[in-house]
């Protein structure tokens, strides 16, 4: 497949991702890529988060591929199990937020987004009904290398760790993230 034969469906995660994330950057030079919009990036709703995955993808007109970062890996993970059955093509998860293991994350304040946030868990552990890649950082604020592995064994997901890449974002210098952009694109490549 080749980027022009599938709707690439872009999920951020909490607050949105801002014009200098990959995600934003793809979204505008991928011709058929457009973002799911939430109604508050701020305030994570998980069954309303979950539903726009749902009608993004009833309303495709191509094979769709999800492509996920940080709390949209849960998003997308929570919306697999209600999807029917080869309505995705794949899922592209990048720097999954480990929302079962909040106490390792950094210190936030703001209480009610913890709660919000803290509703996304439990992530399901069942096979994902579609290919799916996941790629990891060594040095991820909100998932360690070890969870992303256990969670991508048990999604059946293609696993990659790289070095070093924070949260895998524009403030860990993955604006333009030309790597990522490559492994999509072989990623699209397997999928047919």
């Amino acid at each position: 497949m080749r980027t022009g034969d599938v709707d690439i469906l872009i999920v951020p995660g909490w607050s949105n991702a801002g014009p200098d994330h990959w995600q934003s950057r793809w979204e505008r030079n991928l011709k058929t890529a457009r973002r799911i919009e939430q109604d508050d990036w701020n305030a994570p709703d998980k069954d309303r988060w979950v539903g726009r995955v749902l009608e993004a993808v009833a309303t495709s007109a191509r094979p769709v591929v999800l492509v996920g970062h940080s709390l949209g890996v849960a998003t997308i993970v929570h919306a697999a199990g209600k999807l029917p059955r080869g309505s995705v093509a794949g899922a592209f998860l990048v720097a999954p937020a480990d929302v079962d293991n909040m106490d390792a994350w950094p210190r936030h304040d703001n209480e009610s987004l913890a709660a919000a946030i803290g509703r996304f868990g439990p992530i399901p552990l069942e096979p994902l009904a579609f290919p799916s890649r996941l790629i990891a950082s060594s040095s991820d604020p909100y998932c360690s290398p070890d969870r992303a592995q256990q969670l991508g064994a048990a999604w059946g997901s293609d696993v990659s760790v790289i070095a070093n890449a924070g949260h895998i974002d524009a403030q860990s210098g993955h604006g333009p993230w030309p790597e990522g952009l490559l492994s999509f694109g072989v990623f699209l490549r397997q999928l047919g």
